[in-house]
């Protein structure tokens, strides 16, 4: 039986090896370098990517665990050649240094998105029972957390992030 994921809009066979990380099959077998191999044990978040469009730490994923679903990358991000909004924002807001950690934190960064649409509570979520939780610079703050920075960008990320989720100008 063949298994499959489909990674940025493209089937791909999952590796034969059942013990290859996502992360691996992504790097090594596809050669999309954009998600990093940062600490390989799920501490830092350089490895996020969107799983059926919820972030998840590719380097302690195995690829099987993913046959039959959608993967989205950074390199999947791109919309008919133009950046994702997100991505413009960051150049905008200086949201990164070096920018290993920038694929990861955009990956991560959208994944919260949608977690604040479903009304997915954080630690600091003021109100629990309410299903509309604003994208406040706490929240934000709080569900970025996992992701590092070494280079301390943190401001320019919050920022980016917050200007591009804002709600436009009725």
């Amino acid at each position: 039986m063949r298994m499959t994921i489909n990674i940025n809009g493209v089937e791909h066979d999952v590796p034969t090896d059942p013990r290859v990380s996502l992360l691996d099959m992504l790097r090594e077998d596809l050669h999309l370098s954009g998600t990093k191999k940062g600490c390989d044990q799920g501490a830092c978040g350089a490895c996020t990517v969107l799983a059926d469009g919820e972030r998840i730490l590719s380097c302690m994923a195995l690829a099987v665990q993913y046959a039959g679903r959608s993967i989205t990358t950074i390199e999947g991000l791109e919309m008919d050649g133009a950046l994702h909004p997100l991505q413009q924002s960051f150049i905008e807001h200086d949201g990164f240094q070096c920018g290993y950690c920038t694929p990861g934190q955009i990956c991560s960064a959208l994944g919260m998105t949608s977690e604040l649409l479903r009304g997915v509570p954080s630690q600091v979520t003021a109100d629990l029972s309410s299903a509309l939780i604003s994208m406040t610079r706490d929240e934000v703050c709080e569900r970025m957390s996992g992701n590092l920075c070494r280079c301390g960008a943190y401001n320019g990320i919050v920022a980016a992030i917050l200007d591009a989720h804002r709600e436009p100008a009725p």
